[in-house]
């Protein structure tokens, strides 16, 4: 199975969409997307995530299924070094680095501040949630800190891949693994689905990873023994649809300039 999560294209909060680079972006993407064998669509609610998926779909003639729980991950907290009022997962690096919890997979909604507002544990729960019931409906199952497929097991690999030779992987021409499914989303509600799926703390990964608007990150299951499939990121946000296009890619989202690759 490969799960893509992409971040909207940039956005315009105010309003609720995207800015007009935004719409360029978009369509860049669509025109790499167009091209993939998409099992289903989804998106979250919000105008930004939808705007961003418009032009992929009206280029393949589908649509997406909305996902409640797929809205960007905004639930907010006091920084303890500025005071302010902020996103629970973009506070000053000094500080959380600072509380141990937040190198955990279960703590971090449990460390001051987050634990001061009970909606991020409670949130944070039911995104994991969620995803592990849209993950059963394509046949993996959540078993621990990995996943089951459902009624059937794997042909077992002792060995990574080499070009042609059966003994050790698979053959260049063997059949792509299982659905593709896409979820136009955002930064922070990404980072949260990631950190379930690749058991990383997830502090680490909003702080550590730079994921540019439109950015994709596919995540793809490794089943290699029995029937146990385990989630491995391929790309994290990949943009080269909008250097093919010739569009900069955006900051938005970064407090430094992002670096035109």
């Amino acid at each position: 199975m490969r799960l893509i999560l992409i971040r909207h294209a940039e956005p315009d909060y105010a309003h609720n969409t995207i800015t007009e680079k935004g719409k360029r972006e978009a369509k860049a993407l669509a025109e790499r997307v167009k091209h993939w064998n998409v099992t289903d669509f989804y998106t979250s609610p919000l105008g930004r995530a939808i705007d961003t998926a418009e032009p992929t779909l009206k280029a393949l003639g589908r649509t997406a299924e909305t996902l409640e729980w797929a809205k960007e991950f905004d639930y907010r907290c006091i920084d303890p070094a500025t005071g302010r009022d902020h996103l629970c997962w973009d506070y000053v690096p000094s500080d959380w680095t600072g509380r141990e919890g937040c190198f955990t997979l279960d703590d971090w909604v449990h460390t001051a501040p987050m634990s001061e507002n009970p909606e991020i544990e409670k949130q944070s729960r039911i995104v994991c949630e969620e995803l592990d019931k849209l993950l059963l409906k394509y046949g993996y199952k959540r078993d621990g800190l990995i996943y089951r497929t459902v009624g059937r097991k794997q042909e077992n690999r002792i060995h990574t891949a080499a070009p042609n030779n059966m003994e050790y992987g698979f053959l260049d021409n063997e059949p792509e693994n299982g659905p593709t499914v896409v979820i136009f989303c955002h930064l922070g509600v990404s980072c949260l689905m990631m950190s379930h799926l690749l058991n990383i703390p997830f502090m680490t990964l909003p702080h550590g990873l730079f994921i540019p608007p439109t950015g994709i990150n596919i995540l793809t299951t490794e089943e290699r023994w029995e029937d146990e499939a385990s989630f491995r990121a391929q790309a994290i946000g990949d943009c080269a649809h909008l250097l093919m296009a010739g569009e900069k890619l955006s900051s938005a989202g970064s407090f430094s300039p992002a670096f035109q690759m």
